[in-house]
């Protein structure tokens, strides 16, 4: 049984930063597409970071050069650290496993692409 389960979120000012963790349990996060994605009030969940099997990243356009992906693969967790943090970041975000190890840049970054998904984890950036 494959479970997602993240922590770290929280409330923190414009321009802070969190970190976002997720435990991956039942699949080994190295060998599949792993991503991040949130979803806010009244909008469609979009996809925000990725990493495949090979350890190659893809980021949305919104998050570049401000959020980063990375995996432990020792602990089998998968983290977010987010940086620069504004208010439009304001939402839910979460944690979802692919069955695959590889997928073209779009797929990865839509909801489509990913067979489990974690109960995310709120993050409210104050102005």
């Amino acid at each position: 049984q494959v479970q997602l389960v993240e922590s770290g979120g929280g409330t923190v000012q414009s321009g802070g930063s969190l970190r976002l963790s997720c435990a991956v349990l039942g699949v080994t996060a190295s060998s599949h597409v792993m991503g991040w994605f949130r979803q806010a009030p009244g909008r469609e969940r979009e996809g925000l970071a990725t990493i495949d099997s090979v350890g190659r990243t893809t980021y949305e356009d919104s998050v570049k050069g401000r959020f980063t992906i990375s995996r432990d693969n020792a602990k089998n967790t998968l983290q977010l650290q987010m940086d620069s943090l504004e208010p439009e970041d304001t939402a839910i975000y979460y944690c979802a496993a692919s069955l695959y190890g590889l997928m073209t840049t779009d797929r990865a970054l839509s909801v489509d692409g990913y067979h489990y998904w974690g109960q995310g984890t709120q993050v409210t950036v104050s102005s």
